[in-house]
């Protein structure tokens, strides 16, 4: 068994393109109830995650836990549906196990999406947030402990959100006819969700969204220099904006009903940025 996590993460990427015809340019991290997107990639293959060796499982409902291998628009993909949270009981580092292995694989471009409660006044449930900026408010870093492979010790996220992506998910959105919000997306530990109190919190530091994943990721897929873009579903209000009790059922209930807007934007931006991979 491989010591450390870099060889972790190696042996599962090498057991991976062993199956692999293609080598994909675009990873995609598909969260909570947002797994159908992944029914639509053309010669698909499915690999379970309990298959891939090292891989971390999410018991999460609403992540089916598969890495699917596939095109769009003749974009060579691969999925990651459903991911492992910190709240499971992971370690950020395991946690952030999928998207290594994606950058591991040669991707490197890397569209992550996620369910996330709306904080921002204007937003309603079933809206899309590009994600511009976050707050890392999870009380630990996925890179704390030995540096991971070559990559920087003090990587900068000045730019963690890549321009250029940004720019393609706007255009990809107006040609979905989708109105494409955007904020900055703050990342809770969980798995409780928050207070009205925090949420109030939240808003004076500025989060427009909030949700218990993604930052993680991001960190760790800038760390080797992986370029990084990400949408939220606005699956619910978040704690004290709405007169509901939160529940996951309403969370997955809402990406369900967002699919086609959602898969039709998502397309159309890996689309996009498979020329820039």
């Amino acid at each position: 068994m491989p010591e450390g996590e870099l060889q972790r993460v190696q042996l599962a990427a090498a057991f991976v393109a062993e199956r692999l015809e293609i080598r994909p340019r675009v990873g995609v991290v598909l969260g909570s109830g947002l797994g159908g997107f992944a029914d639509e990639l053309a010669s698909v293959t499915r690999l379970p995650y309990a298959e891939i060796p090292e891989m971390p499982r999410s018991l999460v409902v609403g992540h089916a836990g598969n890495l699917c291998l596939g095109r769009v628009s003749g974009v060579p993909v691969a999925c990651l549906q459903g991911r492992a949270h910190v709240y499971e009981g992971h370690t950020q580092s395991r946690a952030v196990f999928g998207v290594r292995v994606l950058a591991e694989l040669g991707c490197r471009t890397v569209l992550l999406t996620n369910a996330a409660g709306g904080i921002h006044p204007s937003f309603l449930p079933g809206d899309l947030m590009l994600i511009t900026d976050h707050l890392n408010l999870m009380g630990d870093n996925p890179l704390c402990g030995p540096n991971f492979g070559a990559g920087p010790r003090f990587p900068d996220l000045s730019h963690a959100y890549d321009a250029a992506l940004q720019g393609f998910a706007r255009q990809a959105a107006s040609a979905s006819g989708v109105t494409l919000r955007e904020g900055i997306y703050a990342a809770m530990l969980g798995p409780s969700y928050e207070t009205p109190a925090e949420i109030r919190m939240l808003r004076t530091l500025g989060a427009d969204a909030v949700g218990m994943s993604t930052v993680p990721e991001v960190i760790a897929l800038r760390q080797r220099g992986v370029k990084v873009g990400a949408i939220s579903c606005i699956t619910n209000l978040a704690a004290g904006l709405s007169k509901q009790p939160l529940d996951h059922s309403e969370v997955e209930a809402t990406a369900r009903r967002s699919r086609q807007a959602f898969t039709d934007v998502l397309t159309r931006w890996v689309t996009l940025a498979g020329a820039l991979a």
